[in-house]
């Protein structure tokens, strides 16, 4: 009995593992498909974050790789397809925000950030060799008062 116990306990975890994805995806021609993987690739996975949704292995984005496939047998365009998984997902979905005044920090966050670095540091090397040049000339003009004779 508790040999029995024992076996169903390490089972479970091994049934919680995900599933693989049991049918791949048949496309009709080859211009379907460059435009799948096209589609797909800008596209993010909702799970891992950082992967698009042609590279993840998570459930949910062989689910959405199956999705977007039959969008595009329905004769969506790729426009209407972003359109469809934004409105679920949100602009996260998408690896290309759209220019807008709430993704204005996106877009252009990592130029300002550039820019007020390159003026701090421009700032700190103006008044690092101004007071070197302060520094230099004090002393040489009270070397040479002390070099002259009256």
């Amino acid at each position: 009995m508790l040999s029995l116990s024992l076996a169903l306990t390490l089972a479970q975890p091994a049934q919680a593992q995900p599933a693989n994805d049991p049918a791949p995806l048949s496309f009709t021609n080859t211009s379907e498909e460059r435009r799948f993987h096209a589609l797909v690739a800008e596209l993010r996975c909702v799970m891992c974050q950082n992967q698009s949704l042609a590279d993840s292995n998570a459930q949910i984005a062989h689910d959405l790789r199956r999705e977007v496939l039959a969008l595009m047998r329905q004769g969506k365009s790729d426009g209407e397809i972003k359109d469809f998984l934004v409105a679920r997902y949100g602009e996260f979905v998408l690896y290309r925000p759209q220019v807008e005044s709430k993704t204005w920090l996106l877009w252009f966050g990592p130029a300002l950030l550039l820019l007020a670095g390159g003026f701090a540091v421009a700032r700190i090397v103006h008044a690092r060799s101004a007071t070197t040049r302060s520094a230099k000339a004090g002393p040489a003009d009270t070397r040479i008062d002390e070099e002259q004779e009256w």
